[in-house]
């Protein structure tokens, strides 16, 4: 017999050189079932009475090429419309919905956005979108302006 072969004989083995995951795999499950128990704690939030409006929900097929419609609100109350790369034009607030759907049925794929100015009322602007969405806006957008650093 060879010298290899008693050495098996005797019970020794080689070392093994590999990772037992196990403990790991425990940490891990324990780690887990912390963070599920406590993430629902965390979402806390500030009691807000907001704004009621009724709209209906309008699918979106997506956004055209066409330049968008711009609908300004001042601070002052006074409202705007810009379409077609075209000035800014005053508007009564009645008569928002129905220039935004004569745009769109001529272009029906054009995306709509409200550029209102930091101190108008919050509702104010909700009222607006509101319209809009019973005008058969699919989806209206927020203009911002980046913070300067």
């Amino acid at each position: 017999m060879s010298g290899s072969q008693i050495g098996r004989r005797n019970g020794r083995r080689k070392p093994m050189a590999e990772i037992n995951v196990v403990p790991y795999i425990d940490v891990t499950l324990v780690l887990l079932i912390i963070f599920m128990i406590t993430t629902p704690m965390l979402q806390t939030g500030v009691d807000v009475d907001l704004p009621q409006t009724q709209s209906k929900t309008v699918e979106s097929d997506g956004e055209g090429d066409n330049p968008p419609i711009i609908i300004s609100i001042k601070a002052e109350g006074q409202y705007y419309i810009k379409s077609d790369n075209q000035t800014d034009v005053p508007i009564l607030p009645e008569d928002i919905n129905d220039r935004v759907a004569e745009i769109l049925s001529n272009k029906p794929r054009t995306q709509v956005l409200i550029n209102a100015d930091k101190g108008v009322n919050y509702g104010t602007v909700v009222t607006v979108m509101a319209a809009l969405k019973n005008a058969g806006v699919p989806t209206v957008g927020l203009m911002t302006k980046p913070e300067e650093q």
